[in-house]
């Protein structure tokens, strides 16, 4: 581990905050890691800025090995005892070149003190480094092993006169190490470090107290003019800002695009509720009303519908769909799971006319049928596709898509969904999402998407009884499980592990066995991400059936299995979930006419945290309060669930819910511009319009 630091490159290359970022590497030869952040997202220097620290340390002095101290940084400096080598087995690097570990017994240059050094996985040019070395200078983490303190991995030779410096780490982004992000900031010159930045609020004299540059300097370890609190304020200040500038861009190029009209008359909309064995609830007949208006306006439909699991959005959409395909246009249906899309392709069996073409196109769909699919898009004989990932697939081509649906959205990456809609010109897109969104999120993320609300949930519903159960009540936990199996109703345990691991979670082939000793007469199936498609569907179609008793599984069943019969859930370790996946895995049961029932295996001692957000989940059944809930205990990023941390908090620093006073200021702060600013705002809205990464929401 090299401590060379690379010189800032000169100015005559005319750098400047907004130059390309491989203008950091070799003029004839790019560096592939520059590439790799180019891939990421970061494509100029003021990008770089973006990428903040882990941490920012000062550099210890160099010590004698007394001072030792476990868990803190420390630089020391001794003469090499002995040295030892072997194969790091099973370990390769780059083009598959044998690793190694070492460990070096180093004796102190300021005491008679000795200490372990180890390094794993090191590649041969360190190994030889090593060997030639009768004294090493080194700085690491002391750790504690065995009753023996140690370091791990240091770094060798760093610089020890200057102990004034500070060690700056930064993550790993896109494969990229942090060392090497630390080397292209210390690339960037000296004097553009001076040069203020070209940012949003900078347009409309908003937020002068302090200058966005100096900010950005201060949390990079390279100014204390002003506190990090301060910085960080301002930088917060900068993103909600600027996602609110482009929130409103996207609505003014959204206004200004053209799409077909497609209208419906009430006379139409009433045969097509026939379709249903239930009468639609007030909610969801006021949502069409807005996505009928939406369809007739001549611009493209930007709707999201939200509303708790069961509420029947999916109703909605195929009402819509079928407005589409009334007009002769095409509708296509993506799901992020193999199962829901079979579920809503059963639905469509259900209700659909034999006058609608629809099909299914899956990953698992058979090379033939695709071919045969592909065919049918193209020249316009297929209605409507339900489907997955497969949607936005390059040898997928529609003759007139004019309506896409995305069902549980956040599960899709942006990227995906743009090219998912990309496959119609101007479609209306409809998108929903079982997870309630917080006003204060639906502000500050979708405030360029129109929102329609269902909170009403179809008649004849039982409802969910949900009931903590720790090792006190356990017993009396499984005698229900027992009784509801002998009245012949079904059962899903739910687990967050797949396998053993060293942590207290309950695994899958754990309660598997588990299951099979309480209950010996019950058949039992098990169902987690790692079994093939088609098994996973073999597994499914069984329990619809009602062919097993209690499905052991992961996740997987949160969304697209719809089985009427299924009354009881029960989850293992729920501390470890959102209260809104909780929410969304409760809403598997009392689906129909008879009452369901949720339990939250608490069997291990838990934080006091975790204890109150369980107690939100068993006092309400309200996906409003629980997203809101959610919202204060965790913050937005797990909202979600940590699949979707990265994609809705697309800031940096900003958080809504710890910075909303902050959010709120931006927001007053774009007003007032409206007001008072407009020329200056449209047309710093026009060219944030040609931006394609900011194109839409959705």
């Amino acid at each position: 581990m090299s401590s060379m630091k690379w010189s800032p490159l000169s100015t005559s290359r005319e750098l400047n905050w907004n130059s390309s970022l491989l203008l950091l590497g070799q003029p004839k030869r790019p560096a592939k890691n520059l590439q790799k952040l180019i891939d990421a997202g970061i494509h100029t220097l003021a990008d770089l800025l973006w990428i903040f620290p882990l941490r920012i340390i000062e550099k210890p002095r160099l010590k004698s090995f007394e001072n030792l101290e476990g868990e803190k940084l420390f630089l020391g400096k001794g003469s090499i005892v002995s040295m030892k080598f072997y194969p790091a087995y099973g370990r390769r690097g780059k083009g598959r070149i044998q690793l190694f570990n070492a460990q070096a017994l180093i004796k102190d240059s300021l005491s008679s003190n000795h200490l372990t050094i180890r390094w794993f996985n090191v590649y041969p040019n360190l190994k030889k480094q090593l060997e030639t070395e009768t004294e090493l200078v080194f700085m690491g983490v002391v750790k504690e092993s065995k009753g023996q303190l140690e370091i791990v991995n240091p770094k060798l030779n760093p610089k020890i006169e200057h102990n004034d410096e500070l060690i700056v780490e930064y993550p790993t982004v896109n494969t990229v190490p942090g060392s090497h992000i630390q080397k292209y900031m210390d690339k960037i010159p000296l004097e553009l470090w001076e040069q203020d930045l070209n940012y949003a609020s900078k347009s409309f004299h908003s937020y002068p107290r302090t200058y966005l540059l100096e900010a950005f300097k201060v949390l990079h370890g390279r100014s204390t003019h002003i506190s990090k609190d301060e910085a960080v304020t301002r930088i917060v200040f900068e993103e909600f800002f600027t996602n609110q500038l482009k929130m409103l861009a996207r609505k003014l190029k959204n206004k200004n695009l053209k799409s077909e009209q497609f209208s419906s008359s009430d006379e139409q909309i009433d045969i097509i509720f026939q379709q249903f064995p239930y009468q639609l609830t007030e909610d969801q007949v006021k949502s069409l009303h807005d996505i009928r208006a939406d369809l007739n306006s001549g611009t493209p439909m930007m709707r999201m519908i939200q509303g708790d699991v069961g509420c029947g959005k999916t109703t909605v959409a195929l009402v819509a769909a079928q407005i589409i395909i009334s007009h002769k246009k095409q509708v296509a249906f993506m799901c992020p799971t193999e199962a829901l899309a079979r579920q809503h392709f059963k639905t469509c069996q259900q209700v659909l006319g034999s006058d609608i073409s629809f099909e299914i196109l899956l990953g698992s769909t058979p090379p033939v049928e695709k071919k045969e699919i592909y065919k049918k898009l193209k020249d316009g004989s297929l209605d409507f596709v339900i489907g997955t990932h497969t949607l936005f697939q390059d040898s997928v081509e529609f003759k007139h898509l004019q309506l896409a649906i995305i069902d549980e959205q956040h599960k899709f990456g942006v990227n995906q969904r743009q090219k998912f809609i990309s496959k119609g010109h101007n479609p209306h897109t409809l998108i929903m999402t079982a997870t309630p969104i917080p006003r204060s999120l639906q502000l500050a993320q979708y405030g360029d998407l129109d929102i329609s609300t269902i909170r009403t949930m179809p008649r004849g519903r039982k409802g969910i009884k949900t009931r903590i159960v720790d090792q006190m009540n356990y017993e009396k936990y499984l005698s229900f499980i027992k009784t509801r199996i002998e009245l012949g109703e079904q059962v899903y345990v739910v687990t967050p592990a797949i396998e053993e691991s060293v942590t207290d979670l309950k695994t899958v082939q754990e309660i598997f066995k588990t299951y099979q000793k309480f209950f010996p007469e019950a058949k039992i199936g098990c169902l987690h991400g790692q079994i093939k498609n088609d098994e996973k569907a073999a597994v499914m179609d069984a329990f619809s059936k009602g062919e097993i008793d209690i499905l052991v599984a992961t996740t997987v069943i949160e969304v697209g299995i719809d089985v009427a019969n299924a009354t009881v859930i029960s989850i293992y370790n729920p501390e470890r979930f959102g209260l809104s996946s909780l929410h969304q895995l409760r809403g598997r049961v009392g689906r129909a006419d008879k009452p369901g029932f949720c339990f939250l295996l608490n069997l291990a001692p838990i934080a006091d945290e975790s204890k109150q957000r369980l107690r939100v989940i068993e006092k309400s059944l309200d996906g409003f309060e629980i997203a809101e809930a959610d919202l204060k205990i965790r913050g937005q990023g797990d909202l979600f669930g940590k699949s979707q941390s990265g994609h809705l908090n697309n800031y940096k620093l900003a958080d809504i819910f710890q910075h909303y006073p902050i959010f709120e200021q931006a927001t007053r702060e774009i007003n007032k511009i409206k007001a008072e600013q407009t020329e200056v705002l449209n047309n710093i809205l026009l060219e944030l319009c040609e931006d394609k990464n900011i194109s839409s929401t959705i």
